[in-house]
């Protein structure tokens, strides 16, 4: 977390954009997808089902890691107590308004 804000300060220590934890966020994004799909604990099978269904490569250790992490854990409960985290960041504001046509 403070990296991305310290990222989000100065643009010169912004990480690759393929790095290993940018590329884990699929198998976290498709357990995610198993939750609101109804699944309360989702299973390896699960994510791989969903990430094979989009076309997307992954690793079966990513996934086992995924499933490790989350064991004995509710997704809502994570996100509600990381939630106040994203705060330290920031917010970004609106964008100004368009420039009037011609």
């Amino acid at each position: 977390l403070a990296q991305a804000c310290a990222a989000q300060a100065d643009p010169s220590r912004r990480p690759a954009p393929r790095t290993r934890v940018a590329m884990g966020m699929k198998y976290l994004g498709a357990y995610l997808m198993a939750v609101i799909g109804g699944k309360e604990a989702p299973t390896a099978e699960d994510i791989a089902a969903i990430l094979e269904a989009g076309g997307i490569e992954f690793e079966q250790e990513m996934i086992d890691r995924v499933i490790e992490k989350m064991d004995g854990k509710q997704a809502h409960e994570l996100i509600s107590a990381g939630y106040g985290k994203f705060a330290a960041c920031g917010g970004g504001g609106g964008g100004g308004g368009g420039a009037a046509a011609p």
